[in-house]
């Protein structure tokens, strides 16, 4: 490996580019840089400031933020110091937090704001082991009691340092290659958080093998607007920027990233696919709201741009008269769609979840590749991905070099590795179920290498519908498909011991629009758009077009509409986005009985 630790990684940098910018934030309307010079100074001050508190190798340091430059600061200065980040999402509600900090035996907490300071607040007197407590930003009313500002952390360093000039460079030197970096809380769509042990060895892997066949530059921008809570922005958009040089661009908030996309420019996003879903939502709204010219000349360009991208990936030649249209197409159409994001994008990242085929062909059509790639926090979490020249859509590419993956005689995908976790930390019995003593993984999905050498996933071993009947059904690809739609923003199917499939659905405030305005209604609200006459004719409507191709026992015979749309605070979606299955069918267990009440 080329680093012995992920510090050496961040602070050689330093080094080889010390007037690089490492780090954009927007601050009064205007975007700032930092250079990595500037940035391992205040790392330096962190670590120390944590040094100085008594943190030393092995301890656990909780962060409870979202995006921004502090967030890696702090990341990389626990890893100088051989002490564990414990990452935790900040949408967690207080008893969620508190589980987390006790198991992992946190021994200090860092939050962002007074929100985050309020919930440990609330479960101070449950907590075992944390001693020291920062806040990133002031507070109006001030810290209060057990509370120090980061800033104080900060000063706390620089003193340690005069005193220990070269403590933190011994420091890091002892940290192992094999040492612990995080333990990483699996959100988990069923039971209770286990928490996923990664070294540096893993991580350092991962990236090593992934910048081998994706290339990314240290001309490269990142925006960051996934949280880093979620390890694919941890190894992607954090450690992936980091190893290259890359700088990286924190997103102000969710709700500004196609604003942030537009002022910074950048030229590698890593995203769920809810992003990608929301884009083209918003591109076929926008396409059948305008004119029959407009939408003659898009579809046209659509055509073109889907051959050009389909003769690509299957390594067929490019005529000249296609290469002709394809250029026209893209001056017409997919010119303007390429600036609205910046302009400079190279490529798209995507995991966390599949991502709907139509979609990764539709922005590869337009000149912008996203590429799909597969893994579990417990792999820290690439196993295969889609390369710039090796791609397939519907699939999420090849399996990385050195990476090995083999299918076991039920379908589910195991594989093999310097990526694969420790274990989970106080779960024995977990981890020997998940790890078998020839060091295989097993993932829990269902899947299959095809003739092209590229990872196909079916489902979640555990998602697997058994109807009534004795029919098997992959639900996720099927909920994927309507959750393409702009009319549909989430689907969950039911069918398990059933004697047909049925689903709860959640319809679109932003599809709708046009359909209201044309048909002389109106909502305020999802709660009143459900309830309006017509809605669920034309979501029948959608789901009997989107089912067109899938077997008759596949198809969906009734739904039901969700009262709200599935949210973390609904505990109806894990903090990386995934529908909680179980809970959603508890919630709606009476109306989703009724519908077999035949």
């Amino acid at each position: 490996m080329k680093y012995q630790n992920l510090a050496e990684m961040f602070f050689s940098n330093r080094k080889e580019f010390p007037d690089k910018t490492a780090y954009m934030y927007k601050q009064d309307g205007a975007w700032k840089n930092i250079t990595f010079t500037d940035a391992a100074a205040e790392v330096e001050k962190i670590a120390a400031g944590l040094a100085s508190i008594g943190i030393e190798n092995g301890d656990r340091v909780a962060i409870v933020s979202g995006n921004r430059y502090h967030w890696a600061y702090i990341d990389y200065a626990v890893l100088s110091l051989g002490a564990v980040l414990v990452p935790v999402y900040p949408s967690l509600l207080p008893e969620q937090v508190e589980y987390i900090l006790n198991d992992s035996e946190a021994k200090a907490v860092i939050v962002e704001n007074e929100i985050q300071s309020d919930k440990i607040n609330e479960i101070r007197t449950n907590l075992s082991t944390v001693q020291d407590s920062f806040i990133m930003d002031m507070p109006e009313k001030g810290v209060g009691e057990n509370w120090r500002t980061l800033e104080q952390l900060e000063e706390m360093g620089a003193a340690f340092i005069k005193e220990k000039p070269d403590y933190l460079q011994e420091s890091m030197k002892k940290v192992d290659t094999d040492a612990w970096a995080t333990i990483i809380y699996t959100s988990g769509t069923t039971g209770e958080p286990k928490g996923a042990i990664l070294t540096h060895r893993n991580f350092l892997f991962n990236v090593e093998e992934a910048s081998s066949v994706v290339d990314v530059y240290s001309e490269d921008l990142f925006l960051s607007f996934l949280p880093l809570s979620h390890v694919l922005e941890r190894m992607a958009g954090h450690f992936l920027s980091c190893y290259n040089s890359a700088a990286v661009a924190y997103a102000e908030s969710i709700d500004t990233v196609a604003e942030n996309m537009g002022e910074v420019k950048p030229s590698v996003m890593v995203s769920v696919p809810r992003l990608y879903e929301k884009i083209y939502g918003r591109v076929i709204e926008a396409v059948e709201t305008g004119s029959p010219v407009k939408r003659k000349i898009f579809y046209w360009a659509l055509g073109v741009g889907k051959e050009y991208v389909n003769k690509i990936m299957r390594k067929e030649k490019i005529s000249g008269g296609l290469q002709f249209k394809r250029n026209l197409a893209y001056k017409l159409v997919f010119g303007k769609l390429y600036e609205k994001v910046g302009g400079r994008i190279r490529f798209f990242i995507s995991g966390g979840a599949p991502l709907n085929a139509d979609i990764a062909e539709f922005f590869g059509a337009a000149g912008m590749k996203i590429l799909e790639g597969y893994g579990l926090t417990e792999t820290s979490p690439v196993i295969s991905v889609n390369l710039m020249d090796n791609f397939k859509f519907g699939t999420v590419g090849p399996v990385l070099p050195n990476v090995e993956v083999k299918i076991a005689e039920d379908g589910e995908i195991l594989t093999r590795g310097d990526h694969v976790m420790e274990g989970y930390y106080h779960k024995e019995a977990d981890t020997k179920e998940a790890i078998d003593a020839d060091g295989w993984f097993y993932t829990g999905d269902i899947g299959f290498i095809d003739e092209d050498g590229m990872l196909k996933i079916t489902d979640r071993k555990k998602n697997i519908i058994v109807t009534s009947g004795g029919k098997n059904i992959a639900p996720q690809p099927i909920e994927n498909k309507f959750a393409g739609s702009p009319l549909i923003d989430q689907a969950l199917m039911i069918g398990d011991k059933r004697k047909f499939c049925t689903a709860v659905i959640v319809p679109s405030e932003e599809g709708f629009q046009r359909w209201a305005e044309e048909n002389g209604k109106s909502y305020a609200s999802y709660e009143e758009l459900i309830k309006l006459d017509g809605v669920k004719e034309k979501i029948a409507e959608e789901i009997e077009k989107l089912s067109e191709n899938l077997a008759r026992y596949e198809t969906i015979k009734k739904f039901i509409f969700a009262d709200h749309p599935f949210t973390i605070e609904s505990h109806e979606l894990t903090p990386s986005l995934k529908v909680k299955r179980k809970v959603v069918e508890t919630n709606y267990k009476d109306k989703i009985d009724a519908m077999y009440d035949v």
